[in-house]
């Protein structure tokens, strides 16, 4: 398959999923009255003064911390720019802030993302490298599925030489519940073109992001 048609897939996919989830959506009155029987099942009292609230509270926090699903992320990277002058080294964004959850436990993730591509004749807006990786932290992610997805969105949406994503990151499910490890550092990574057969590239791409190990990331 083409490399416009996986892009065009990609976006139609994207879109399929988006409306199916839409058509199935429970209403507001729905989701904090969830909210409500957990913090029964909790233990607490959902008609106390301090908690009569917190369903519309944390029904309005969702709608922010989940806000990609609503969001196509192939639509961000449209937009291009031709005039670079003949520029073909990598463009490279780094200390990216992420905020997700796990979808696992629905607990934090918090680290950082780093991103580059090698372009080829267009490049794209900043802003919209960091908007892409913000419209696929705001949904319920594993850290590796995550990494993919930003990597093979560039890959495929701008044809570029190639994609470089390295995403530092600490899991709240890991650090405040089951084996309790706080401190711990996941690093993924996914290389695309020449970052994956060209060894001086990747290393003059890790050489710009630094050390992951001695990052603070929360």
């Amino acid at each position: 398959m083409a490399r416009g048609e996986r892009a065009a897939g990609l976006k139609a996919a994207s879109g399929k999923a988006r409306g199916k989830a839409m058509a199935r959506r429970p209403s507001r009155a729905d989701a904090e009255a969830a909210v409500r029987t957990l913090l029964a099942w909790a233990g607490d009292n959902p008609d106390r003064e301090g908690l009569l609230e917190t369903p519309g509270r944390v029904a309005r926090a969702f709608e922010e911390w989940f806000a990609g699903y609503a969001e196509d992320p192939t639509s961000v990277l449209g937009k291009t720019f031709g005039e670079t002058n003949g520029y073909d080294e990598m463009v490279v964004l780094r200390d990216i802030r992420i905020e997700s959850h796990c979808e696992h436990h629905m607990a934090p993730i918090i680290g950082k993302a780093h991103i580059a591509y090698l372009p080829r004749a267009r490049v794209v807006g900043i802003s919209k490298l960091a908007r892409l990786v913000e419209i696929y932290a705001k949904r319920l992610q594993i850290q590796e599925k995550f990494t993919s997805q930003i990597a093979d969105t560039l890959n495929d949406t701008l044809n570029p030489k190639g994609v470089a994503v390295v995403v530092e990151a600490t899991h709240h499910c890991l650090s405040t519940r089951g084996v309790h490890k706080p401190g711990v550092l996941m690093v993924t990574s996914r290389m695309l073109g020449a970052f994956r057969t060209h060894d001086a590239t990747r290393k003059e791409f890790l050489n710009m992001i630094g050390n992951p190990s001695t990052r603070e990331t929360a």
